[in-house]
């Protein structure tokens, strides 16, 4: 039987080291070093650095993806559900701080096939997000002046920016963070 801990202690052990030394430069030897487990039982869980570098955004992509799908299958009216989602994705964005820095600071480093990937999970989500924003623009209380895709830019663009700003040791509650965040872009989708 496989034994889930050694995957969980190195993705850990990888996302520790991806952050403080980068990926490029950081060796599978100090990742299984970290971890305290063997190379043989690394790549009994990943294929390759490439595969660990993928598997920490996947989780995170997965979770937001559940969340998403829970949230929106749960109704209720459109600006209702999207304060949810968004609080739902600036909430997990930050509890994962250091894997979404990890993965957006060495994304470019993902095997083409790899990336392809993660493109097109974010497309997936980023569309359902969008139809929201379509949803309350057909509702007319959302704007309808200013692109979907651009709405949607603008508010993703506060999820990445977080790891410049946010420090979970900082006097900013994660909580009140999500909130605030998304009460600022709901504010601008208003019909004016």
């Amino acid at each position: 039987m496989k034994d889930s801990h050694v995957a969980d202690d190195v993705t850990r052990a990888a996302v520790e080291l991806f952050a403080t030394q980068g990926y490029a430069t950081t060796s599978v030897q100090q990742i299984v070093e970290r971890a305290g487990v063997t190379k043989g039982a690394m790549y009994h869980y990943f294929e390759s650095k490439d595969d660990l570098l993928f598997g920490i955004y996947e989780r995170l992509l997965s979770l937001q993806k559940a969340h998403l799908d829970e949230i929106i299958g749960r109704g209720g009216d459109t600006v209702g559900v999207l304060r949810a989602v968004c609080i739902d994705v600036l909430e997990t964005s930050i509890e994962h701080l250091q894997e979404g820095t990890v993965f957006f600071r060495s994304m470019h480093l993902l095997s083409e096939p790899r990336h392809q990937e993660v493109t097109r999970r974010r497309r997936e989500y980023h569309n359902e997000f969008a139809a929201l924003i379509t949803r309350g623009q057909a509702e007319g209380v959302f704007r309808a002046d200013i692109p979907v895709a651009m709405l949607v830019a603008h508010f993703f663009s506060d999820v990445h920016y977080l790891s410049h700003w946010y420090s979970p040791e900082g006097p900013e509650d994660r909580a009140l963070v999500a909130e605030q965040l998304t009460d600022l872009f709901l504010a601008s989708l208003k019909e004016t």
